[in-house]
């Protein structure tokens, strides 16, 4: 004999399932401590300020 399926939990069951791998795929992708982010932007600042540095004509001087 088949089992009895109430379709509406299935249904449930089937969207939780969905959500909770699509909140694993955006954990993965977003999901960055905030000292990950400090020292990314530092880095990024760092790199900025050398590469100012070695421009050949001074900011003020740009035309």
């Amino acid at each position: 004999m088949a089992e009895i399926v109430n379709l509406n939990r299935f249904k449930k069951a089937k969207a939780r399932d969905s959500d909770e791998k699509q909140a694993a795929e955006n954990r993965v992708r977003f999901g960055r401590s905030k000292t990950g982010k400090a020292n990314d932007r530092r880095e990024q600042e760092r790199r900025q300020l050398l590469l100012d540095g070695k421009e050949l004509t001074p900011p003020d001087k740009k035309d």
